[in-house]
């Protein structure tokens, strides 16, 4: 028996796929909100973490995965369903430790197989969001960068970036001119420009 815990902040959401994964063989699901993971934790642990990248907070789901580790050593195995133009979520989930990568939008008749397949050791990852996957491994941004370098290009000023992340501007400016350099760019402008081609924002 494989042990999933689905988290997932919308009730409908995670009750719907609560039910389409309880339908397969071997599969035992619990459930659980953003915010309430360690206590759905306590006990016998799951076999396999799986969250959707849509998910409203799940790059906060994400950071409290990293920090997280199994009863039986190392992290949880985690799985995330996504979609390729979702880049910024795969670069976090990446980061995050991920050992899953299924699309959203691929057959569902074998997903029982893919949460065994995880919680004995092994990795999948959907051929659909391989290239994307690449892509985003070899991002060269820190996830600060890529959050600052996206709140200029929504027209964030310095002064705002740095009231909305609670740092110093002189901070946001090293950021930046970082996110500058390490993406080849002339200057911000064109920093966002080469951002928004490659997909990180």
């Amino acid at each position: 028996m494989t042990t999933v815990l689905l988290v997932h902040t919308v009730p409908l959401w995670r009750a719907s796929l609560a039910s389409l994964l309880g339908t397969g063989r071997g599969i035992e699901v619990r459930t659980a909100e953003h915010g309430a993971i360690r206590a759905a934790l306590s006990g016998p642990g799951p076999d396999v973490l799986l969250t959707d990248l849509d998910c409203p907070g799940v790059l906060d789901v994400l950071d409290e995965v990293r920090t997280m580790t199994a009863p039986r050593g190392g992290p949880y195995p985690l799985a995330v369903l996504t979609r390729s133009d979702r880049p910024r979520g795969l670069r976090r989930a990446y980061e995050a430790g991920a050992l899953g990568y299924i699309d959203k939008y691929r057959p569902v008749d074998d997903l029982s197989e893919v949460m065994h397949k995880l919680a004995d050791g092994g990795r999948h990852i959907d051929e659909s969001l391989a290239f994307s996957l690449l892509q985003v491994a070899d991002m060269p941004l820190s996830p600060r960068e890529l959050s600052v370098l996206s709140m200029a290009e929504g027209g964030d000023t310095v002064a705002g970036i740095a009231a909305r992340l609670h740092l110093t501007p002189g901070t946001v400016r090293n950021y930046l001119a970082a996110a500058i350099r390490k993406s080849g760019a002339r200057n911000r402008l064109d920093a966002i420009r080469r951002a928004k081609e490659a997909g990180w924002i």
